[in-house]
């Protein structure tokens, strides 16, 4: 099914080959920016993903990197690695448009702190990726740069709302990409272009969310987090160490270690084939439980359970996101067309902004779900569920006779992912093969900050599932 040349050329390389080779003088960071910028240029017409190339940049940091290495100075564990990094993530001297003309011209002055931490472990940063307006709908679609492709199908969606790093990285442009996830949007991308995507604890990466300085307010502080793409979990594992950690850049960012204790007997996982009772295709149903298998054959026990208090989660996490949103949408929606506001437009008509007393209510809703997530995973640390239990979707999500009832049904596919996010443990996309021709993925969930326990698992599933990308963008 991958359309992977049988010949091997620096892009087609891990992030963590990549690094061990220029380590070892066996190809030049040089060579390797060359070989990516070649394969953005003979790949991004026809997907585009990659909106502000870096070209000349990351050439300098190439010949930077080999100059450390020809001296004898240490080099990071990511050397000479490209990551391509989401509109809404700054990069130093060039523009955090958001995808729209708003921010065409807002040039950052410093990295954001995720790309600062890539930088210092030797990843060299090779172009913006493509996002929604402001990151709003479930596509990957701008003002600024148009639609990005996926590359199995044009007519299907990339996923959103990092879809150009997804796209990026599943065909080759970047061995990792950079975006961010508040209910989806670095899980659905992954699983949409065949890639592995880690959504981090809350507190897991420092990160900064600020548009013109200004602070985001408390559910904005508390559900979006930064997280990368790869094209194996043992790259994945890789930008994680290099990503995680204390910064003073972010109060938010906890010093927890990148490994918990070692179980003292076999880690249960609790199974949720199909959480919010919608059904799941035949195909992904059936990856589940050759997932289940294949970790019970690794040692670990498995049993179904049920997602605590699913109904109420995603209430909590539509009231605290729109009653913020409602504050400022009239201001923001003039920056949006009117096919990319009716996203958020179908969401107030179901979920108004409350009163300051009822989203405070909300905070507490939000306390309780959280202990029961801790309960449930004291006996199950992990859980496995499909990212999303339907094939990849068509392009247009949403069409312009959307109601709000159709709306709500259309967004249930991604409820666990939406309260994942709410809730604040770490989740890790991992492909899982097939689903009518294009690729599935199922997440394995954690406990917070047990991130290496999702990864291990994740390993797993990958040995007995395989990697489904680089591919050719198709016709």
């Amino acid at each position: 099914m991958s359309a992977a040349p049988t010949t091997t050329a620096p892009w087609q390389l891990g992030a963590t080959e990549l690094g061990a080779a220029v380590a070892r003088g066996e190809l030049t960071a040089a060579e390797v920016v060359e070989s990516h910028l070649e394969r953005i240029a003979a790949v991004n017409p026809a997907v585009n993903a990659v909106t502000q190339l870096m070209a000349d940049a990351a050439r300098e940091a190439a010949r930077e990197t080999d100059r450390r290495r020809a001296a004898g100075e240490p080099l990071g564990p990511l050397a000479g690695v490209p990551f391509t990094v989401k509109e809404n993530i700054r990069v130093a001297g060039w523009a955090t448009t958001h995808g729209v003309p708003r921010f065409r011209d807002h040039v950052a002055e410093t990295d954001a702190p995720p790309v600062r931490r890539l930088r210092a472990a030797g990843a060299i940063p090779i172009g913006h990726a493509n996002m929604s307006d402001l990151s709003i709908s479930s596509d990957a679609e701008s003002q600024l740069y148009g639609r990005t492709y996926n590359p199995w199908d044009r007519t299907r969606n990339p996923g959103g709302t990092s879809g150009g790093d997804g796209v990026a990285v599943a065909v080759g442009m970047a061995a990792l990409g950079l975006g961010n996830d508040s209910g989806g949007s670095v899980r659905l991308p992954a699983a949409f272009n065949g890639v592995a995507g880690l959504k981090p604890s809350y507190g897991r990466f420092a990160a900064d969310h600020r548009i013109l300085g200004q602070e985001p307010m408390l559910a904005s502080q508390l559900i979006p987090v930064d997280g990368p793409f790869a094209r194996s979990v043992a790259d994945l594992r890789a930008a994680f160490e290099a990503l995680a950690g204390a910064d003073p850049q972010d109060p938010r960012a906890v010093p927890a270690p990148l490994r918990g204790p070692r179980p003292t007997r076999p880690i249960t996982v609790g199974v949720v084939v199909d959480p919010a009772g919608i059904g799941v295709h035949p195909e992904i149903g059936a990856a589940a439980v050759d997932a289940a298998e294949a970790l019970v054959e690794a040692g670990y026990e498995v049993e179904e359970v049920r997602i605590p208090r699913l109904s109420e989660a995603l209430e909590c996490y539509g009231k605290l996101i729109m009653t913020e949103f409602g504050l400022s949408w009239p201001r923001v929606r003039q920056l949006l067309t009117e096919k990319g506001a009716r996203n958020v437009d179908l969401f107030l008509e179901r979920t108004p902004h409350e009163d300051l007393g009822e989203f405070l209510r909300q905070t507490g809703v939000r306390l309780g779900l959280q202990r029961d997530w801790a309960a449930l995973m004291e006996t199950h640390p992990l859980l496995l569920t499909p990212t999303c239990p339907h094939p990849v979707p068509g392009v247009d999500v949403f069409s312009e006779d959307t109601d709000a009832e159709g709306h709500a049904r259309l967004t249930l596919p991604r409820a666990v992912c939406a309260v994942t996010s709410l809730i604040g443990v770490p989740a890790v996309n991992v492909p899982s093969g097939f689903a009518d021709g294009l690729p599935q993925s199922l997440q394995l969930i954690g406990r917070m900050y047990r991130e290496d326990q999702c990864l291990d698992a994740a390993e797993v599933l990958e040995r007995c599932f395989g990697a489904l990308t680089p591919v050719d963008p198709r016709p």
